[in-house]
């Protein structure tokens, strides 16, 4: 019988989505609870996360009310670290590839997709950052894509692929609907920017991300345009 394993996350989250989506390629069987962006309880930060972020695991222990989470359990946090821990617990799902070289080359991708994507996206979202960053991340993540692959990394799903789905899905949220502080239309010339043939190799793979059932089981795309539409109220001029 496995241990319990509880992710404390939200819906909207996109390091959130890219735990569920590694343990639900692993069949890997855990419980949700979903933590409030802007009414965190004060026992999560205590008994969880001391630094209060989602996502955040506890593992082993006795099988409790995730609300008064075991003392017993292990309690794990950030996003990158959880994704390895999970893969560790099933190294038979395929998530870390056995060979050194590709294991590391998962590693170097996890970074890449950290500093590359996750960080310029975000403040391009925020207003504070330019789209040309945003294309010059994809594009250095693309080029560590291998051609005829149908993953990030060999042949097989791994958390390479988990890491970076949840925000192939956002991108696509924001080049359709243009939410976001940055400059009005500025979505959409991204959306533009990427379907042309340089970005020909990474939205033929993101298309296959996207398709994936794990990725439809987890993607909460009405909830994410609504925080969207709640957080980005004002527009960079």
């Amino acid at each position: 019988m496995p241990e319990q394993l509880t992710l404390y996350g939200h819906k909207v989250s996109a390091n959130s989505q890219k735990i569920e989506l590694a343990l639900l390629e692993a069949n890997a069987p855990y419980k949700t609870y979903q933590i409030d962006f802007f009414n965190k309880p004060e026992w999560f930060a205590s008994k969880v996360n001391p630094v209060g972020q989602v996502p955040a695991v506890t593992y082993g222990g006795p099988d409790v009310n995730p609300e008064d989470p075991s003392p017993l359990s292990a309690k794990i946090a950030e996003s990158n670290v959880i994704l390895e821990f999970v893969a560790d617990l099933y190294p038979d799902s395929g998530l870390l590839p056995k060979d050194p070289v590709q294991r590391a080359n998962v590693h170097f991708f996890l970074n890449a997709v950290t500093k590359h994507v996750e960080e310029p996206c975000n403040a391009f979202l925020r207003g504070v950052g330019p789209y040309e960053n945003v294309l010059k991340g994809f594009e250095f993540v693309q080029g560590l894509l291998e051609d005829d692959r149908d993953f990030a990394v060999g042949d097989h799903y791994t958390i390479a692929d988990a890491c970076i789905s949840p925000h192939l899905a956002r991108l696509k949220i924001v080049t359709e609907t243009d939410l976001g502080k940055f400059p009005v239309g500025m979505g959409h010339k991204l959306g533009e920017e990427l379907k042309g043939p340089k970005f020909a190799k990474l939205m033929k793979y993101a298309e296959r991300m996207l398709e994936r059932p794990s990725l439809k089981q987890t993607d909460h795309e009405e909830s994410v345009i609504t925080l969207f539409k709640t957080v980005f109220t004002e527009r960079a001029q």
